[in-house]
């Protein structure tokens, strides 16, 4: 067999730390029966499926990259299970930190947002960023979460690449049904179903989700005001196996979610609207306590897909199709006497395209892989915008009037890669190549981006790995609506600078060199360092009332930092502990300059300031103790705060207070009841009742403030058959 250095230690540590005996294992994963009771022709699909998986993993190259490895197991034992936010699962990883919904959710060594989505091997085009999850985790059965410098397979979307294996049907049909209640009128019950017929194989899932805590609080109550959430999800994952090497498959999902957006109050109005508020007296018909901003959001998929497995040969190509949309609706009254601004929004994103990736192994050193992509977007922006007339930026009229702000584009993006995995000699292996990317929407640009990953095996249980990457990273078409700026002059809503330059791509250096030694068959540690060299800098930020983020560039810009991991493993018990360290900076910004005010710009321009999710110190760690049919796990989440701007101060050259948050759950199973296996969970979110700030509502390209949630208890039932 021929042998592959890579940084691997650290993901089989990780499925080490969490495996459990066979009669803990998780509850949703499809059971498998004797082969014995089986007949012939469903044995046949058993194992076809298993070969067909390991092929695709083959078209997928991971030589050089830093690789953490999330599976079931790791999932359990989180506060609450498979209920977790896909979003707080990747936060148990090193180099993630947490940010508001409404601002990304998480950042990846420095980056807001640029995750790549792959299920099965077919990335997804991007959604409409909002508060939505659109990933269930209870369907995921392997997540292998890739940084660094990546080979000429990954581009785009390049901060990390979330690589999910989803469940399939097994040889038996079965399928979990539970609830999940809890604080703040948490309601969710799930359901999934898997089996196989012939050769044809299922897997479907469904989830909704209604509790009083959608979007973070603005004040540090335990409760917040008007901040209602209703969601729901469904994922289904269909294969039909031609014949041993041939599977064609389909996957759908979707996402509806409506959220209130939560109150801030005892405010004072800002503008005088007739009839309704005067900004001089303080006075108004409407509190700010009272408003009634909401928010809509959708999003749903479709991919086909045909796998071919010829030997030394193997492909997969897909056709995809993605739907998302955003809408935002104002309090048409009470925007604008506290804002001045009353701005109806919704933002639509239509993708259709086809992906096609093959790996050659001609020989027995070298493994060839190659592959394009190619995506057509429609994106649309409608604005009817309420607002008053003014002089110079002061209000001059208490009667507002209507703006209609529409715009929309069509795009295309374009890619090509090819690579080669040579294995030099039996520690030392070598892949490179290149891609070309091409994106022609708000933006027409190209690049070559050429990439090298090494790794070796420095000796049994150590690896070492480096790469270089360049990085060609296009702004999201969805979110780059470019607003007419002149249709808001002599308005309230009229920005101080008046001209605005398209957001462009952003280019990069990419520089990553990682460690990973197993000092014993118990303890695995790693380190990996990186650097960033990066021109156009991407960043997004909230401006104005809705809660959509827009993209805007840094000129130059940089991020550097550490990571460090820990994984200790006993039979039942076992500990893991993630640090990080990072800092990340841009200078003088080029495109979207009517978002900003012009003193900051005008620091900007001369200065390196720190970016708005820059978090210097991240940690995160956790354990679990698993006894008899019962497991206890607990887990924490530590950040020093991200950026802020002090009264009188730089931009973003203050940081929140640092917080530190722990996680608990107890888990019981009871088997072969009258109806299946049972599972009970109860967990303690926020344990110590920790009140923190994720943002204050300063800094660049930020909105309200936010704070985490304060202490929550959860209690769940789940059954499978």
């Amino acid at each position: 067999m021929q042998h592959t250095p890579r940084l691997s230690a650290l993901s089989l540590a990780l499925a080490s730390l969490f495996t459990m005996s066979a009669h803990a294992a998780h509850a949703a994963e499809p059971a498998e029966a004797s082969t014995d009771a089986a007949p012939p022709e469903m044995q046949k699909v058993e194992v076809t499926s298993a070969h067909l998986k390991s092929a695709r993993i083959e078209l997928s190259p991971k030589v050089g990259t830093t690789i953490y490895s999330i599976d079931s197991h790791m999932v359990d034992m989180l506060g609450q299970g498979d209920n977790t936010p896909f979003n707080e699962v990747l936060l148990r990883l090193p180099g993630v930190s947490q940010d508001s919904k409404g601002s990304g959710a998480l950042h990846v060594r420095d980056d807001h947002a640029n995750v790549q989505y792959r299920i099965n091997g077919v990335q997804l085009p991007e959604s409409i960023s909002g508060f939505g999850q659109s990933i269930d985790t209870r369907l995921i059965d392997k997540t292998d979460f890739m940084t660094g410098a990546l080979p000429a397979q990954f581009g785009l979307r390049t901060a990390g690449i979330v690589d999910i294996e989803t469940k399939e049907g097994g040889m038996t049909p079965g399928g979990r049904i539970g609830i999940m209640v809890g604080s703040h009128d948490h309601v969710e019950p799930s359901a999934e179903f898997f089996g196989s017929v012939g050769k044809f194989n299922y897997y479907l899932s469904g989830s909704y989700l209604g509790n009083a805590l959608g979007v973070e609080n603005p004040q540090a109550t335990r409760s917040a005001l008007h901040d209602k959430t209703r969601q729901n999800k469904t994922f289904g994952s269909l294969s039909y196996f031609l014949d041993d090497n041939t599977r064609l498959g389909a996957m759908f999902g979707t996402y509806n979610g409506r959220f209130q957006i939560p109150n801030n109050p005892d405010q004072a109005p800002a503008f005088s609207l007739a009839g309704h508020s005067d900004a001089q007296a303080g006075t108004s018909s409407i509190a700010s306590s009272q408003l009634n901003e909401n928010q809509r959001e959708v999003n749903r998929f479709l991919v086909l897909s045909l796998q071919k497995s010829l030997g030394d040969v193997n492909y997969q190509v897909s056709a995809f199709h993605q739907y998302s949309e955003l809408h935002f609706t104002p309090d048409a009254i009470g925007d604008l006497i506290y804002n001045g601004v009353a701005s109806d929004s919704r933002r639509a994103n239509s993708a259709s395209g086809a992906q096609f990736d093959i790996s050659y192994k001609w020989h027995q050193d070298h493994t060839v892989r190659a592959g394009l992509a190619y995506t057509r977007q429609k994106t649309t922006s409608d604005n009817t915008v309420g607002v008053f007339p003014a002089i110079d930026g002061a209000q001059s009229s208490t009667t507002p009037i209507t703006v209609l702000d529409n715009s929309g584009k069509t795009g295309t993006l374009a890619s090509v890669y090819l690579q080669d995995e040579w294995h030099i000699s039996k520690p030392l292996t070598l892949n490179y190549g290149a891609r070309f990317d091409k994106v022609s929407a708000y933006t027409n640009e190209q690049q070559w981006s050429p990439r090298v990953n090494l790794a070796y095996q420095i000796a049994p249980g150590t690896a070492l790995h480096a790469g270089y990457s360049r990085y060609f990273t296009p702004p999201p078409q969805e979110l780059a609506a470019q607003a007419s700026i002149d249709l808001y002059a002599n308005t309230t809503n009229a920005p101080e600078i008046g001209q605005s330059d398209n957001v462009k791509s952003e280019r990069t250096h990419y520089y990553d060199v990682g460690i990973s030694h197993q000092v014993n068959s118990k303890l695995t540690l790693t380190a990996d360092v990186y650097y960033k060299k990066i021109s156009n800098l991407l960043d997004e930020g909230q401006f104005g009332q809705a809660l959509i983020l827009t993209p805007f560039n840094y000129a130059d810009g940089y991020a550097k930092g550490l990571e460090l991991s820990a994984i200790y493993s006993e039979k039942n018990w076992g500990l893991f502990l993630n640090a990080s360290t990072q800092k990340a900076q841009g200078r003088n910004i080029n495109s979207g300059q009517a978002l900003f005010g012009a003193d900051e710009l005008n620091y900007i321009s001369q200065h390196y300031v720190y970016l708005d999710h820059d978090q210097k110190y991240t940690l995160s760690g956790g354990g679990h103790y698993h006894f008899g049919d019962s497991q206890v796990s607990a887990d924490f989440l530590y950040g020093s705060g991200l950026r802020m701007t002090p009264d009188g101060g730089a931009p973003n050259s203050g940081h929140l207070p640092s917080y530190f948050t722990v996680n608990t759950a107890l888990t019981h199973t009871w088997k072969n009841t009258p109806v299946g296996k049972v599972e009970g969970r109860l967990a303690l979110i926020n344990l110590f009742d920790k009140s923190y700030l994720l943002r204050d509502g300063s800094g660049v390209g930020v909105g309200a403030p936010q704070y985490g949630a304060r202490r929550s208890f959860y209690a769940g039932l789940s059954t499978s058959f």
